[in-house]
């Protein structure tokens, strides 16, 4: 069943070298990261226990080890590889949401920038 509630970080930033082309594998650029955490909330809720909830210090953890880690031509790459961290480490969550920004790619057109969304869940058994 899925839950209502979310444990939500937003825009996470960090500083990599991501990108298809030569100078994005040298040159750093900023990323920003969203995830969306699908999990029950009620007992860290009632209870006000870390113990209970999913930490979001060590969320932003895994994203970042990620993010800032090993080279990958596709934002896809790098928010499929979060999502599959995500629900791997934290065995609460049902599913999750990433979001990948990625806002000042090196190209010769003006734009806001590019960002993936992907929604993956936990496998059922």
């Amino acid at each position: 069943m899925k839950s209502p509630d979310r444990l939500i970080l937003t825009d996470l930033t960090f500083h990599a070298c991501h990108g298809v082309l030569p100078e994005e594998r040298t040159r750093r650029q900023e990323f920003r990261v969203s995830v969306e955490i699908e999990t029950d909330l009620r007992r860290a809720g009632r209870s006000d226990e870390l113990a209970h909830a999913i930490d979001y210090c060590a969320v932003q953890a895994v994203v970042g080890e990620i993010v800032e880690g090993a080279h990958r031509y596709l934002i896809e790459a790098l928010a499929e590889d979060i999502a599959a961290r995500l629900l791997a480490r934290f065995k609460a969550a049902r599913a999750v949401v990433v979001e990948v920004v990625k806002p000042t790619p090196p190209v010769t057109f003006k734009f806001a920038g590019v960002q993936v969304r992907i929604r993956r869940e936990r496998a059922r058994r």
